[in-house]
């Protein structure tokens, strides 16, 4: 079966086509017809082999499958999955792991991972939700604010960025996120209160908003200590990196992994009606054949990206 994926650790060249097998169908499990997979810096981490764990240069056979998120068509469902059916259209969040990654052709998902989408959501549309979705909700979780707090967004452009802005909005929080000159509508466009420009002095830039410091910080933008000081004694932070805080006991910094949460379908089908209210928006930045890979992580790495670039399996 085809997928894409690396044999050997590299640049964006390093993706070309491989044969995967076709993996087993468990009770609980549901196998899908990719059509689309979206591509995220987490796929290009992985290509580079950033997270193989004993720092090798080479992938074990048949080689790593990038792609953490899908939308596609249920091919078939284990004897005890209910609720999805074969042929329906949905999308799921995929932990990748070897050859088990989004850039194949069919892939086999725990049912909890996946839900159905409606017709008025395009499979590319579909595909750019559940991972940075998901990230968002735990990210907005770590930090716990009420309605009306205050919540301080970096890197809110991004597609991580956006989604936790409508989420917060949706759940009444204030939000003050930065963007870099030109963005700022775009910014404001997903409810954000306060835009501040963006770079390396945004946390004096929250400040100047919100003298006593904000309640809540998601850092998307991945700045780390940087932006600690525009947290409010007793604050929270999340991180999407791994970054833990510098030990400062008056900020808890909580960083966010997706991976413990793939099969949390509630958040899954909350986020599905979210897009369908109209209060999440899907941001598709292109879509490109599945064999043009290397063309979008050359495009993604190259910066500027806003939205996701997704890869098309239909054909």
């Amino acid at each position: 079966m085809r997928a894409i994926g690396v044999t050997e650790y590299g640049g964006p060249e390093a993706l070309h086509e491989i044969d995967v097998p076709e993996e087993e169908l468990g009770a609980t499990d549901v196998r899908l017809r990719v059509t689309a997979a979206a591509v995220s810096p987490t796929d290009t981490n992985l290509r580079s082999g950033l997270y193989d764990p004993e720092g090798r240069t080479h992938a074990t056979d048949p080689g790593d499958v990038p792609g953490m998120d899908v939308a596609g068509v249920v091919a078939e469902v284990g004897a005890e999955v209910t609720g999805l059916a074969e042929g329906d259209r949905v999308m799921g969040l995929v932990v990748p792991s070897g050859a088990h990654g989004a850039y194949r052709e069919t892939i086999v998902l725990p049912a909890a991972s996946v839900v159905a989408v409606p017709d008025s959501l395009s499979d590319p549309e579909a595909s750019t939700l559940p991972m940075n979705g998901v990230t968002a909700f735990l990210a907005l979780e770590a930090v716990d604010l009420a309605p009306g707090q205050v919540l301080a967004v970096t890197g809110a452009a991004g597609t991580l960025g956006a989604y936790v802005v409508q989420l917060a909005k949706a759940r009444g929080l204030t939000v003050v996120a930065d963007a870099k000159a030109g963005e700022e509508d775009l910014v404001r466009g997903f409810g954000a209160d306060v835009v501040v420009p963006r770079g390396d002095d945004v946390a004096a830039a929250f400040r100047a908003e919100h003298p006593d410091g904000v309640d809540g910080l998601v850092d998307g933008s991945v700045q780390d200590a940087a932006v600690l000081d525009a947290v409010a004694e007793g604050g929270r932070v999340a991180t999407v990196r791994g970054y833990a805080g510098d030990g400062r006991p008056e900020v808890t910094v909580t960083p966010v992994l997706v991976h413990g949460s793939a099969e949390r379908q509630d958040w899954l089908v909350e986020l599905r009606d979210l897009v369908v209210q109209g209060q999440i928006t899907p941001r598709v930045a292109d879509v490109l054949p599945a064999g043009e890979a290397t063309e979008a992580h050359r495009r993604l790495e190259a910066g500027g990206v806003r939205g996701r670039l997704v890869l098309d399996f239909s054909r």
